[in-house]
């Protein structure tokens, strides 16, 4: 049977209005959040026996340049094959485009949107992701509609929230239950443990065996988020996960660095690095640590904020020896590097990340309240932030950027990822600015594309041995995609659920272009603008819920 492309009504906008304005029953075993609210008969259209993308400009996620129009056609939520329909600025080949009805099965579901004018990519993997949980964004959907709407697919939290509430989740996103991308758990060692604390290599292989071992709703982790743990830990850490097929990631944060840099994780077997830290600590010149203030204390967020930036002119610069002999060692461990720079922009221009120009319809006002300057809050460290901190931030950035461009121009591996509810950063819209970031360290945006795609598809799926099953364009494998009207290439900013400004040269005046048109996940074709719309919603219904709390106060 042959169904129509519809746009949501008025049954969903109700219940988005009763679901931002309730507040759903929590549940200890889910760690205090509230339950997802499943994805409504109205959110997404499909999966079909069949469905045609036609007629499309391709950007496959391999570093290919652009290619069309095609036709891609979709069975269930799988990619069945892809089709060359044509050449720019001639008449499509009908002959050569694929039978939207299915043979022998005249009561086939059957779906084609004509993509004329469009670009597609395959579905995007924010691969340092957490699903914000109280007090910053205590709703999940309000998350994963944000995710969606940016065109996010497969997203590794770690961790997405407390383990077993995770992998929940995850079982109900691999149902497709709910809107949200696939997901993939990554725990911290002594998550959800009651044998005491993981304090040795012995208790360390004990517990990654217990967590192995869960299951919810046939869903099990994925993988490890590491920390600051002694070395013989952090080996015994690792080589356990491997045995078990599990991923590896760390944040080798500054109490452990001492003893445990990125080059000596990445010698034990560590998967990946996230963020920076342990990096330039590789290459120390003058000392075997950071030349830190002698009244610098950890706790203070400001001190370990602001001092991280001061480690740019204390290591051996680009072309040097031990520069280059990292980054070939990094390349014969086949070590990954998630850097997040979007999470630290703020530090460099704390006034743009504050204004950006999504806050004021997207951000929660719980959010907001969590990132304004705090002594408790992790990240809100603008305490008296000042020009000498932003330049050494900059500073810094400057030689990261050649660090991770030079790694990459190596063979390297750089994903994307987001760490987004800190610092001013929102999720989905600063996983986009992670582009633009990669943008400005030289990455050319289709290696932009490929980070974000299969180079992160890779990376979760190396650990079990399997090649991606998603991250890129080609038959047989999953149906993810994200589908905008501008061509990203010419302007990342496309890509931003805002869209980016233009003048529009026949009215005089400015106009906004683009954000995602479809974001399409295993074969559901989800409206990304008005995933956006219900966003908007929630915080519209947030603020007046609080307006009503501080009128009835002021009666009182």
């Amino acid at each position: 049977m042959r169904t129509t492309w519809n746009h949501r009504g008025a049954l969903l906008a109700a219940a988005i209005l009763l679901t931002a304005g309730s507040a759903p029953a929590l549940h200890a075993q889910d760690g205090g959040r509230p339950e997802t609210t499943p994805r409504g008969i109205d959110e997404g259209d499909g999966p079909y026996d069949r469905l045609i993308l036609r007629g499309v400009t391709l950007i496959d996620g391999t570093g290919a340049p652009p290619q069309g129009p095609v036709d891609i056609v979709i069975e269930g939520d799988r990619i069945a094959s892809v089709q060359t329909v044509g050449y720019p600025g001639l008449d499509i080949n009908e002959d050569r485009r694929p039978d939207l009805e299915v043979e022998d099965n005249p009561d086939a579901s059957v779906q084609e949107i004509d993509l004329s004018g469009h670009y597609i990519m395959p579905g995007f993997v924010d691969m340092h992701a957490h699903t914000g949980g109280v007090p910053k964004a205590s709703q999940p959907e309000y998350v994963y509609k944000l995710w969606m709407g940016h065109g996010i697919t497969t997203s590794r939290g770690v961790g997405h929230g407390p383990m077993i509430w995770s992998l929940g989740e995850k079982a109900k996103a691999a149902r497709n239950e709910i809107v949200a991308p696939r997901m993939y758990t990554y725990v911290r060692p002594g998550e959800a443990w009651d044998q005491g604390p993981v304090n040795s290599p012995e208790t360390a292989r004990e517990w990654v065996r217990w967590a192995a071992a869960q299951e919810v709703e046939g869903q099990r982790i994925d993988g490890l988020k590491l920390g600051s743990f002694d070395p013989p830990i952090m080996e015994a850490l690792i080589d356990e996960a491997q045995q078990h097929g599990l991923g590896t990631v760390a944040h080798l944060g500054q109490m452990g660095v001492g003893r445990m840099t990125a080059l000596d994780a990445a010698e034990i077997g560590l998967d990946m690095m996230t963020h920076y830290y342990g990096l330039f600590e590789s290459m120390l010149s003058d000392y075997s640590v950071q030349d830190w203030p002698l009244d610098y204390n950890y706790q203070n967020e400001q001190h370990r904020f602001g001092n991280v930036a001061r480690l740019w002119d204390q290591v051996d610069g680009p072309g040097s020896e031990s520069w280059n002999a990292l980054q070939e060692r990094f390349l014969e461990l086949g070590f990954g590097i998630d850097p997040t720079m979007t999470i630290y922009e703020a530090s460099r221009d704390v006034m743009a990340a504050r204004n950006a120009d999504w806050h004021e319809e997207y951000t929660l006002p719980s959010q907001w309240d969590f990132y304004q300057p705090s002594r408790a809050a992790h990240g809100s460290y603008w305490f008296y932030w000042g020009t000498e901190e932003e330049v050494a931030w900059r500073n810094f950035y400057k030689v990261w950027m050649q660090f991770l461009n030079e790694y990459k121009n190596r063979g390297g591996r750089v994903t994307t990822g987001s760490d987004s509810g800190f610092i001013y950063k929102l999720y989905g819209f600063d996983y986009i600015r992670e582009f633009e970031l990669l943008r400005e360290a030289g990455f050319h945006p289709v290696e932009v594309i490929r980070s974000a795609t299969l180079h992160g598809a890779q990376e979760l799926n190396d650990p079990k041995g399997l090649p991606p099953d998603f991250g890129l364009i080609r038959p047989g494998l999953k149906a993810d995609f994200v589908v905008v009207e501008e061509n990203p290439l010419e302007n990342l900013k496309v890509l931003y659920g805002t869209g980016a400004v233009k003048l529009n040269d026949e009215t005089g005046e400015t106009e906004r272009v683009g954000g995602i048109k479809y974001t399409i996940k295993d074969g559901i074709v989800y409206d990304a603008k008005q995933l956006l719309a219900d966003v908007r919603e929630m915080v519209r219904a947030a603020k007046a819920d609080l307006a009503t709390q501080d009128e009835n106060q002021a009666d009182n």
